[in-house]
């Protein structure tokens, strides 16, 4: 007498079944893959973007530099936020513009200020006069910031601008103005010395992604 035994994968039962769970797993892992790749793709092409930002050449004089805001460390601009300021203030000084807008909300609520009076205090202190420093106190993003900023200049009758932040946020920033309707907005960007730019580039490709998607619904 011959016996014959069978092992876990051999019945035929099991080799269709197996058959089966394969051929549903394979559109699936094509999907994931094109998935990725595609992922891959836009992160390449949006830290391409980003990375082609500059300051306007020539940079010509305007009625206001916008100062998109940044943390605050307490009742003090964060170290990077200083980056945004001192570069601002150089061009005030060097007469790009005679007023300056700066702008953001309150970032924790057991601060004392927000991003915009710390801007500006810290401005005043560097010998701005007052009365040259608008100040927005309400944007929690880069798009409200250039929202609420255009909305001063427009009860100021103002209608140029220089947009002022670091390198890495200068493309979504000028695309913002763009679709907000600024008259030809200029960007004076500045690198930054204290600031991870492996940390912040990253976040800004998220950050952009997000832009481009919210674009679809303006």
């Amino acid at each position: 007498m011959e016996w014959y035994v069978y092992g876990k994968g051999s019945s035929p039962i099991r080799r269709a079944s197996g058959r089966r769970r394969s051929r549903f797993k394979r559109p699936i892992l094509r999907a994931l893959i094109i998935l990725v790749a595609a992922g891959l793709l836009w992160c390449a092409y949006a830290l391409w973007n980003i990375n082609r930002a500059a300051t306007t050449e020539p940079l010509k004089k305007a009625d206001v530099g916008i100062i998109l805001g940044m943390s605050m460390w307490g009742d003090q601009p964060s170290p990077g936020l200083r980056e945004r300021l001192d570069y601002g203030l150089k061009l005030y000084k060097e007469g790009k513009f005679p007023l300056i807008i700066v702008s953001g909300g309150l970032d924790r609520p057991e601060y004392k200020f927000t991003e915009g009076q710390g801007m500006r205090n810290y401005l005043v202190q560097q010998g701005v006069p007052e009365n040259a420093v608008l100040m927005e106190n309400e944007a929690t993003s880069t798009y409200e910031n250039l929202l609420f900023s255009q909305e001063i200049m427009k009860s100021r009758n103002l209608s140029s601008s220089i947009i002022i932040t670091h390198s890495y946020h200068g493309r979504r920033a000028q695309e913002i103005a763009g679709q907000l309707g600024y008259v030809q907005p200029e960007l004076g960007l500045t690198e930054s010395e204290v600031l991870s730019m492996a940390h912040h580039k990253s976040r800004e490709v998220l950050a952009y992604t997000k832009w481009k998607l919210q674009q679809l619904f303006l």
